[in-house]
């Protein structure tokens, strides 16, 4: 049994031992139906001599799909031989958010990604970023935490690092990742990341990390599964961790566009409870105090439609899916071009 710290997690999994694992993390979870039950998370090592440690990451929220289907091929797909080094995969970071397929853990509402560096006595969402943070993380060279849209919003997939702007050392190796990645887009983040989010704990650990969204609307987007295996591959070979990347068959990468996401101004949000209709596309090229959608009320159809406009220039790579919004709900959001 491996437990670290002041953590309740623990498993049977030996970190350090060479070969092929595949077993859980237990986090103890005692309620009326289960008064010694465990939530039982996925979890994958593979290790093949020395070399550098990479933890590979998706399902920090449990409706994001590409990610955890590229996860769980690696795991089946990756052998020791393939190795030289260690890989970590945590498939399914928030297990009882994705079992529920939804963004958040249906047992403590939390939202992983804004649960960092977390707490080892909270509730489940936050005893699981404890775990990451003071686990996992440290371990590790390299940390890439595979995201889309989920329900709620459809992306461009892009790749994208959260830029410190304080140590160019850091920042200079998560951009080489993101290069290294190959999608079709990548997106460095210049707006200070909130600190609860898992990139800000790649910060503070001094660990490069890469996001980025590959998908959306709940669903599998196939060419977001192709960039995110092709990529994560393309990174392990980066790092000198996957020995030879021929037998995957992993394509050449196409030239990226490179892109930066900023502040407040590059976020639209709906005014008001109504239907929204979008007045541009995904992969639009907009400019400040143009048309972004209409916010209609389809229960006083007499009363005119409020506007939402863009506060800015730039790219549409995000945009709302569901119809139905409320105050406050974003409906867009822009990139712009380095």
């Amino acid at each position: 049994m491996i437990r670290s710290g002041t953590s309740s997690v623990w498993t049977d999994l030996d970190f350090n031992k060479s070969g092929k694992q595949v077993g859980r993390l237990h986090l103890p979870y005692s309620v009326t139906r289960s008064a010694y039950g465990h939530i039982d998370i996925p979890l994958a090592i593979i290790k093949n001599g020395s070399g550098p440690t990479v933890l590979l990451m998706a399902g920090n929220h449990g409706d994001e799909y590409e990610g955890q289907v590229t996860m769980i091929r690696l795991i089946q797909d990756l052998e020791p031989s393939d190795i030289k080094g260690r890989v970590i995969i945590m498939p399914a970071a928030n297990l009882p958010a994705a079992m529920a397929g939804a963004r958040v853990s249906p047992l403590d509402a939390g939202n992983l990604n804004r649960a960092f560096p977390g707490n080892p006595n909270g509730t489940p969402t936050w005893q699981i970023a404890h775990y990451i943070d003071d686990i996992l993380v440290p371990e590790c060279d390299a940390w890439l935490d595979l995201h889309s849209g989920g329900g709620s919003l459809d992306y461009l997939p892009f790749a994208a690092f959260y830029q410190t702007g304080e140590d160019k050392k850091l920042d200079d190796k998560a951009e080489g990742i993101m290069n290294a990645f190959g999608a079709p887009r990548s997106c460095r983040v210049t707006a200070a990341p909130d600190g609860r989010l898992a990139a800000s704990s790649g910060h503070r650990r001094k660990i490069p990390y890469l996001g980025g969204e590959y998908g959306g609307t709940a669903s599998v987007n196939p060419d977001g599964v192709d960039i995110t295996r092709h990529g994560t591959l393309r990174v392990l070979a980066h790092l000198g961790v996957l020995k030879t990347i021929k037998r995957f068959k992993v394509p050449a990468p196409k030239k990226t566009r490179l892109m930066e996401l900023g502040g407040h101004d590059y976020y639209m949000h709906a005014p008001e409870t109504g239907l929204f209709e979008p007045a541009t596309r995904l992969g639009d090229e907009v400019k400040k105090g143009q048309l972004c959608g209409t916010v209609h009320f389809i229960d006083n159809p007499e009363r005119k439609g409020v506007p939402v406009f863009f506060k800015r220039e730039g790219i549409v790579v995000c945009k709302r899916h569901y119809g139905r919004v409320e105050p406050g709900d974003c409906v867009a959001h822009l990139a712009t071009d380095i």
